[in-house]
């Protein structure tokens, strides 16, 4: 391990293990370190008796919920977006060969206490319960101006300048009512909060954009994918992209101390009493403790179903978003659903989380609103785990700190984080200019 290194890595969390592949991939040096002897970090993923020993101690799970290896529980489960950031930077890394995906079956939004399906075309807006007659058709005229938009096309603009228009004027324009701005900024856009209804409309449509591309990618009903066997298969198909590049991964490795110079710049880290010298450090916040500070909490509930969420058309894997104004919150809640189809879970059995930014220190009773979709719960879990952000400027300690994982069951804000940092490490934005046919999934069953 004494030796010199562009990057070293701590952490093997799914953010860490994208970033060692991409900067490995850019031919830099990279030694990939974590004090824990599996992957994952916090993203790790447990079979059964691993969950249970978790959450309950040294209590043994009961027999019929079947064999704990059939289990791959991901403790910070997300879809991916089909023809989304992360799958682009995949595809980029040729980390899909290692993986196998399958869409997933359903993506719904909570909406005066029932679950709908998400609308995103014009087509599926006209079908869609979820408005009356005449909010249908006005709804269906703006998916249609987003679905036609060109940004290098001035013809489908229709006189907006989308980069000053605010995207308030633009719902304004088509003359949506509150229930239909709620679904299409929370559970197509994918906001997690109100506040893009005050910034320029180009990046809200560019992410509705996005959502009917991804759902029309495999002609299934969501415009999420997912791996077979669950997330917990990234991190290793990272490691072995890593090993391909010339990259050295070791776990297990005791402390982890990052070492500083006298003017706080970072030369190296050491553990078990050798140092690896590096131009950069690139971490989770555990970390460095110091250089970070708490953003938030996020509450949440794992549990294992005996059968799929009502209301879903029977879907076995997905996606509910229960957008804040439905809740009288600040911040919205997940559903996250996923079962055998996935291969994540036994036969008849179901994982299902429910999770949010914490607003008060009683998950039990912040959670209840995604509970009750739910149905009969074989087994629930309740947590809570803080979020930090890095405070610290990397461009005098040259480290690198990734923010921790939000609340949200979908890839999009995790990828942004991942993207940031790429870009000041490295000074270069990532060139996400990619065949997307190159990650196929196959459909739900």
């Amino acid at each position: 391990m004494d030796d010199e290194y562009d990057v070293v890595v701590l952490g093997t969390g799914l953010k860490e293990c994208i970033l060692s592949g991409l900067l490995s991939v850019d031919g830099l040096k990279v030694l990939h370190m974590d004090r824990n002897d599996y992957y994952g970090g916090e993203s790790t993923s447990l079979n059964l008796v691993q969950l249970w020993k978790r959450f309950k101690g040294d209590a043994k799970p009961p027999e019929n919920l079947g064999s704990s290896k059939d289990y791959n529980v991901d403790m910070v489960p997300k879809f991916m977006m089909a023809n989304g950031a992360l799958v682009r930077v995949l595809i980029h890394t040729s980390v899909t060969k290692y993986l196998n995906f399958k869409a997933v079956d359903g993506s719904f939004v909570y909406n005066n206490g029932k679950v709908y399906k998400v609308p995103a075309t014009d087509v599926e807006a006209l079908k869609s319960t979820l408005m009356g007659l005449f909010e249908k058709r006005r709804a269906r005229k703006l998916f249609i101006y987003v679905q036609d938009y060109d940004e290098n096309d001035p013809r489908s603009h229709e006189g907006l300048d989308l980069n000053k228009v605010t995207t308030r004027e633009v719902f304004a324009k088509y003359g949506l009512d509150d229930n239909t701005v709620d679904f299409i900024g929370h559970a197509l856009a994918l906001h997690t909060n109100d506040g893009y209804l005050d910034q320029p409309a180009i990046e809200t449509v560019k992410r509705m954009k996005l959502y009917a591309e991804s759902l029309a990618r495999f002609q299934g009903g969501s415009p999420y994918i997912y791996p077979l066997y669950g997330l917990g298969e990234l991190p290793q198909g990272f490691a072995r992209l890593s090993a391909v590049y010339g990259g050295t991964y070791m776990l297990s490795k005791s402390e982890c101390k990052v070492e500083f110079d006298k003017n706080g710049k970072s030369y190296g880290v050491t553990s078990e009493g050798e140092t690896a010298k590096c131009k950069k450090v690139v971490c989770d916040p555990s970390y460095l403790p110091d250089k970070v500070k708490k953003v938030g909490r996020v509450a949440r509930a794992i549990c294992i179903l005996s059968h799929p969420i009502a209301n879903t058309n029977n879907s076995d894997s997905v996606q509910i978003i229960l957008p804040q104004k439905q809740l009288g919150r600040n911040s919205d809640m997940y559903v996250f659903c996923c079962s055998s189809s996935h291969s994540i879970a036994p036969k008849g059995k179901y994982i299902a989380f429910v999770s949010t930014e914490a607003e008060t220190n009683n998950p039990e009773v912040e959670l209840k609103p995604g509970m009750d979709l739910l149905g009969p719960v074989d087994v629930t879990f309740f947590d809570m785990y803080d979020r930090y952000e890095p405070t610290n400027n990397s461009e005098a300690d040259n480290c690198f700190i990734s923010t921790s994982y939000d609340a949200t069951t979908h890839f999009e804000s995790t990828v942004q984080d991942v993207l940031f940092m790429y870009q000041k490490i490295t000074g270069k934005e990532l060139d996400l200019s990619v065949d997307l046919s190159a990650a196929s999934a196959t459909a739900g069953e």
